[in-house]
This record gives structure tokens, sequence and C-alpha cells, in this order.
């Protein structure tokens, strides 16, 4: 694969938690094919958090969305459609032993660079929260 290829995959999913399953093992597939297989399991890790938050606290569709820039990142993000921005995330070593509310630090600890952006979908108000891996 060229070093400098760009792509973009978008895979719109229902508000059900056994769709995060469906985009871990998509954003697998999609890296494998690409030749990322280094960057599988944080991808995969950080996609899972960024798509089970999507899921679990809207009631609406969501969508998970992966590309490649030319410079090298690899953006992950997960729409939903609350317009809200996402709770500041928790640093690890305070959230470790709580049962859930780990995610966004996960993203933050495992990510190059992370955020979040209002967005529209499916005619609906909403965002993104996203994080960067670098690929090269």
């Amino acid at each position: 694969m060229p070093e400098n290829e760009c792509w973009d995959y978008t895979l719109y999913i229902p508000n059900d938690l056994r769709a995060v399953t469906v985009c871990r093992r998509t954003l697998r597939l999609i890296l494998t094919m690409h030749g990322l297989i280094g960057l599988v399991d944080t991808a995969e890790l950080l996609a899972a958090e960024l798509v089970s938050n999507a899921v679990r606290h809207t009631k609406g569709p969501a969508a998970l969305r992966v590309r490649r820039s030319p410079e090298g990142l690899v953006w992950i993000g997960a729409w939903d459609t609350d317009p809200a921005p996402p709770p500041p995330p928790r640093p690890l070593d305070l959230a470790m032993d709580l049962e859930e509310g780990r995610g966004l630090g996960l993203v933050v600890a495992c990510a190059e660079y992370w955020g979040w952006q209002p967005s529209a979908r499916f005619g609906d108000r909403g965002k993104f929260v996203w994080c960067e891996l670098v690929a090269a």
C-alpha cells in the first residue's frame, strides 16, 4: 500500500450495545486490509470506548468513522445524537476502581490527540467524539 494512501469508512449502527462488537471487528478488518496491523489492538480498544459511549448515553442511531490522512494519522470517531459535549475524562489512576467512567481516560492515555465536535447525521444534530493514532 502507498505510504500516503488516504481512505475513509463509515459504519452506521443502531442504538444497540451489540453494535460495539460489530464496530470492533469491522475496524480490525479495515486496519488489517490496509497493512496497519500494529495499530489494531489500540484502535480497537479506543473505538470500542467511543462507540459504547455513543450507544449507552444516547437514544438514537450512531456511527463509527475511520479514516487515514496523507500525513499518516488514523482518525477514529463515534457519532451520536447528543449535541452536548462529553464529560471531561477522568484520570486513569482515579478511575481504575470504578465500574464505568474510564472510557475517555483510556482514549486520552492511548491516543495522540482526541476531541469532539458538533456534527449532524441522519437529519439529527449530534457530535463526533474522536481520536487520532499515528500510522506511519
